[in-house]
């Protein structure tokens, strides 16, 4: 009797040990770890790093695009449109009040954008005509003179970046951050907090007719849209891109 509860006792601890050994494995390599970026935490994920399913090339119903690609993970503007439209692309799905983060990059001179509640119609033939845009570009490189309201991190032709912005050498990976909420935008780079304002306001609809945006007449007016991606006939790299609805 004692020999067989000996082994049932032996035969227990070996499997409790056995699945600690399993679990300690498991905790080593991530298997069942809470991952920060999962939706119970309102985070979802705009580009899978393979594919572009999700976007759609701006007011085209078809989904084929032809001047973006996928290289290493990240998702990459060739640079084919001509100036600054035809070669933009969308989500297929409108947000409103949001956070939104990203990583990117650019080549040496390149010029590109972000923007956020575009509006798709044919009497528009870009995103910019509608959407807000966060500045992307080489700020150094650039051949031209930019303005400050040029550089990147900027409210485009709106709003310019404090003196905290610190901008990355060109072909090193930037992180960037929009948040929208009932009108209050902040422009995030690198961990600083670069631009803040509020839309709709007096001072705002001063800026909007009296600058570069007073012959748009739609521009900035929507509360809702889909989130673009600029093709400015340069070329760009974006990954890690990601929305959390407030």
């Amino acid at each position: 009797m004692k020999q067989i509860l000996f082994a049932v006792v032996s035969a227990t601890c070996l499997l409790a040990c056995a699945n600690d050994d399993k679990n300690t494995n498991a905790a080593a390599s991530g298997v069942g770890k809470p991952n920060e970026d999962t939706a119970s935490q309102g985070w979802v994920s705009l580009f899978d790093g393979k594919t572009l399913n999700g976007w759609h090339g701006y007011n085209k119903d078809t989904a084929t695009i032809k001047n973006w690609t996928i290289i290493d993970g990240a998702l990459v503007c060739l640079g084919h449109a001509e100036h600054d439209s035809g070669g933009d692309i969308v989500t297929d799905k409108q947000y409103e009040n949001f956070e939104l983060e990203w990583d990117w990059k650019v080549d040496s001179g390149s010029n590109s954008g972000v923007m956020y509640h575009v509006v798709e119609d044919k009497k528009y033939h870009a995103p910019y005509q509608t959407g807000p845009e966060y500045q992307i570009i080489d700020d150094v490189n650039f051949p031209g003179k930019l303005e400050d309201w040029q550089q990147a991190g900027a409210d485009y032709a709106m709003n310019t970046a404090n003196d905290k912005k610190k901008l990355k050498p060109v072909g090193e990976w930037n992180n960037s951050k929009i948040v929208f909420n009932k009108g209050k935008v902040e422009h995030w780079l690198n961990g600083e907090k670069i631009v803040e304002f509020e839309a709709w306001t007096d001072e705002w609809t001063k800026k909007r007719e009296t600058g570069k945006w007073k012959d748009f007449p739609d521009y900035g007016k929507a509360a809702k849209g889909f989130i673009a991606l600029q093709d400015h006939g340069n070329k760009a790299y974006f990954k890690n891109i990601r929305i959390k609805e407030l």
